[in-house]
């Protein structure tokens, strides 16, 4: 799974890189004894930026254990209180108490009684055998596997959150597992996700934080374009622990509810409908030929009921609104042709045309300007 275009956007990589270190550990795990160091070799670490998303990224393989979570140590004291302060603050600010939260790649457990601690219904999600067994002697609820398919679904889905500390850097394909976790949520689903912090390494010159374990390389804008595009919203993203973590709290994205806006469709028509029904047919004119105008016009199906449209554009006159195929003319046909009552839909020129119909052109005829909220006599 050697990468030759971007692991977040898909460009292609460009042939050179940006950075290249040689002879550097195969692996940050796995160390070789005394009976392995004739075969153990360094590798080779090219870094690669992407032209368009800026991730900074390895184009190598991944390590044979990318899927597991591998932790030398639980925490120190300070990190435990850490943990614990960030994570009752996460369940209590999104109302996460007594849900199903899904860690992705728990290790032995460490954070996932944490998590449990802070009043959720903690599940994980691990590869390496020996470490779900483990947490399966603590009692700790765990499913053995890794996400790497968009739509590959979890036993026991959906969760209402997820959790993933240090992980995602791991991950070859990182927008295909956000996807998987995304499907694996319920609507609006919660997830507090941590990357190393790329921004800091570059600030501080920590040259020696490379490893092949590590496939990308994210600052906060990288981060976040990521977690955007596998579907999230990003609530927050801010950086962690003396800056060495990015942490970011996102959101399942839901579709846009788009109902409002069929309402205040139904709502304008009607009330167009009932100011054209006040004269006789085809005594109306439109003042206005720009996309609302137009698209008020076909939405209310208004083609056979105004008599012409008025703009102040010399290249739109003697032309026809598009789907209705009412005339557009000059201001000066309402003098030549006129008309009993005018609807003007300008947007923001509306309140100034309808002053020139009373001042310039010198019409007393009733004159109603469409708002956000209805017609408006002027």
């Amino acid at each position: 799974m050697a990468a030759a275009r971007c692991r977040v956007c898909g460009v292609p990589l460009g042939a050179a890189p940006v950075l290249a270190y040689r002879n550097m550990p195969g692996a940050a795990q796995n160390f070789p004894d005394a009976a392995g160091l004739a075969n153990d070799r360094g590798s080779d670490l090219d870094l690669h930026e992407c032209s368009e998303c800026g991730l900074i990224q390895l184009a190598c393989a991944p390590v044979p254990y990318y899927r597991e979570v591998i932790r030398a140590a639980a925490f120190s004291p300070e990190m435990r209180v850490f943990r614990e302060k960030q994570l009752a603050e996460w369940v209590d600010r999104y109302q996460l108490g007594g849900q199903r939260i899904l860690e992705i790649g728990c290790g032995k457990g460490e954070y996932l009684s944490l998590l449990g601690a802070a009043g959720v219904r903690a599940t994980g999600l691990e590869f390496a055998r020996t470490a779900v067994s483990h947490c399966r002697r603590q009692g700790l609820d765990v499913v053995r596997g890794f996400l790497g398919r968009p739509n590959q679904q979890l036993p026991g889905a959906p969760f209402a959150g997820f959790m993933s500390l240090n992980f995602m850097e791991h991950w070859p394909k990182p927008i295909d597992t956000l996807r998987a976790i995304r499907h694996n949520l319920l609507p609006g689903g919660i997830g507090l996700i941590e990357v190393p912090n790329f921004d800091m390494i570059l600030k501080e010159g920590l040259y020696s934080e490379f490893i092949s374990d590590h496939l990308s390389y994210f600052i906060r804008e990288t981060f976040t374009f990521a977690l955007q595009r596998a579907g999230f919203e990003v609530l927050e993203a801010k950086s962690v622990w003396y800056d060495y973590i990015l942490s970011a709290v996102v959101r399942k994205r839901q579709p846009t509810d788009l109902s409002s806006l069929k309402i205040q469709q139904d709502k304008i028509g009607r009330t167009i409908r009932a100011f054209v029904d006040r004269f006789p047919p085809r005594s109306t004119a439109v003042w206005g030929a720009g996309h609302q105008a137009l698209a008020a016009l076909a939405l209310g199906g208004l083609g056979s009921d105004i008599r012409y449209v008025v703009d102040s554009a010399p290249f739109k006159q003697g032309k026809f609104t598009p789907a209705t195929h009412i005339p557009i003319v000059p201001p000066a046909r309402l003098k030549e042709d006129p008309v009993q009552a005018i609807i003007v839909i300008a947007a923001g020129y509306s309140d100034e045309v309808a002053r020139l119909i009373r001042t310039q052109h010198q019409l007393t005829i009733p004159v109603a300007i469409l708002r956000a909220d209805g017609l408006e006599d002027a």
